[in-house]
């Protein structure tokens, strides 16, 4: 089957058929497409769109073009409880599934969690962990089996023999401008979860000036679209929109993020809206799941686990399964950056609005993202003691603190975090306003 015939038909409006859907994939994992085939293909998908059945037949492709786990098996060897994740779409101080995983294991669920490291601003799950120094994030089979029999939850990289087409295709991608097509986006995602041997899925899809869906119409059309073809694929999902507009939780940067985790899952700080976030997610999962009746019973579930302490006792074993810190929940072990500026408000008011996606850049410049995929990340460096919106302040009073590797780089973050806060004068009532609500939308498969 030709590649030109096949991206003639996509060219021209045309529906793909799963074997020319199946050709493509195939192309993509033993290199008989090029790469200037496949960014045209991309582009026409990107131009044209996708319907379900098309989607669905590129996610089950892109799924089985490599190594599919079964947790059926493992589940005989010893491993209980249903399979269940979430994935998100990507944010600033997103540190969710760092504590998500182990209250869902602690109510019964069992959590192999694959994710990614940070993706042009936003911050990823696993720089966040190898801030733990001798946390392993590819580990061998035998040992994720045992971490998630002892602790049920495990947050690990994936292995480059899952969804390798998808490998290939998201780095075309990349650098073709196509990365923002709806259906390949839902492709992309779903391949890698549905190879990991999930039973439920959870996405959390983001929106607002830090993600990567801007507008509520785009954030909705992608959340449907992962929604339905992970039906089609046999994959039982649910999303939830989620605000964006500014940091999740008060910090931002790899191992203040686990600093912060650790201390939202001890109940030594727990940031309102990190809190609101994170039993909405666990609350949905456990209700897919089976193990909660429905969604308010998962939530009373959670927030007794969290509460009780058992999520953190299940987070340190999960962390110690893995090599980290043996305990994890009094020493951490985390490294510390050596210069800390507290950036104080330059005047009186009120803060009303962050540019979150600069804020996430700021980051990206102390050293603590990739300006390039062969950077080395410093997880030292970030932002910590983050006022929310709606804060009052006075001027002189912190905004926040920025940890850095050198004072240069201490005040160039701080120049470029004060560009993207705005405070405004307060209204003559005063008083703090919302922030807004951290979950916008729920979408549920059709019937």
């Amino acid at each position: 089957m030709l590649p030109a015939e096949i991206i003639r038909t996509k060219r021209d409006r045309g529906t793909l058929s799963e074997a020319q859907i199946d050709a493509f994939v195939c192309g993509l994992v033993d290199d008989s497409w090029s790469e200037g085939q496949v960014a045209a293909l991309a582009m026409a998908i990107l131009l044209n769109g996708m319907g379900r059945a098309e989607c669905v037949a590129l996610t089950r492709a892109m799924t089985h073009s490599g190594q599919v786990l079964h947790w059926g098996d493992a589940g005989r060897a010893g491993l209980a409880g249903p399979v269940v994740d979430k994935h998100s779409t990507g944010g600033v101080g997103d540190k969710v599934s760092l504590v998500l995983a182990p209250i869902v294991a602690a109510c019964g669920g069992v959590v192999p969690m694959i994710s990614g490291r940070g993706l042009g601003h936003t911050g990823g799950t696993l720089d966040k962990l190898q801030a733990l120094p001798g946390y392993q994030v590819a580990p061998p089979h035998a040992q994720l089996l045992q971490v998630l029999r002892s602790a049920g939850c495990a947050i690990v990289g994936a292995s480059a023999a899952l969804a390798p087409a998808d490998r290939r295709l998201y780095a075309i991608r990349d650098v073709t401008a196509t990365v923002e097509s709806v259906p390949l986006i839902t492709a992309s995602i779903l391949s890698k979860k549905l190879a990991a041997g999930l039973g439920h899925l959870v996405m959390d899809v983001k929106l607002g000036n830090g993600a990567f869906m801007h507008s509520p119409d785009e954030a909705r059309t992608l959340a449907r679209s992962l929604v339905e073809v992970a039906a089609g694929a046999g994959l039982p999902c649910r999303a939830l929109i989620t605000d964006m507009n500014q940091v999740l939780g008060r910090t931002a940067g790899n191992a203040l993020e686990v600093a912060e985790s650790v201390a939202f899952l001890t109940g030594a700080q727990r940031e309102p809206r990190l809190l609101e976030l994170t039993l909405a997610l666990a609350a949905h999962m456990l209700h897919s799941a089976g193990l909660a009746p429905n969604v308010v019973g998962g939530e009373a579930m959670a927030r007794q686990a969290l509460t009780s302490g058992r999520a953190a006792e299940h987070f340190a074993r999960m962390v110690a399964g893995m090599g980290g810190p043996r305990n994890v929940l009094a020493d951490a072990q985390l490294p510390v950056a050596p210069v800390v500026v507290t950036l104080p408000a330059p005047r009186s008011g009120m803060l009303v609005a962050t540019d979150t996606r600069a804020i996430g850049l700021a980051v990206v410049a102390l050293g603590g993202g990739r300006a390039h995929a062969s950077d080395v990340v410093d997880p030292r460096v970030g932002l910590s003691d983050i006022c929310p919106l709606g804060t009052v302040l006075r001027a002189g009073e912190p905004l926040l603190r920025v940890h850095a590797a050198s004072t240069a780089d201490a005040e160039a973050a701080c120049a470029a975090v004060l560009a993207a806060m705005t405070l405004a004068d307060i209204e003559p009532s005063g008083g703090a306003t919302s922030a807004g609500q951290v979950v916008i939308d729920t979408i549920l498969p059709t019937a």
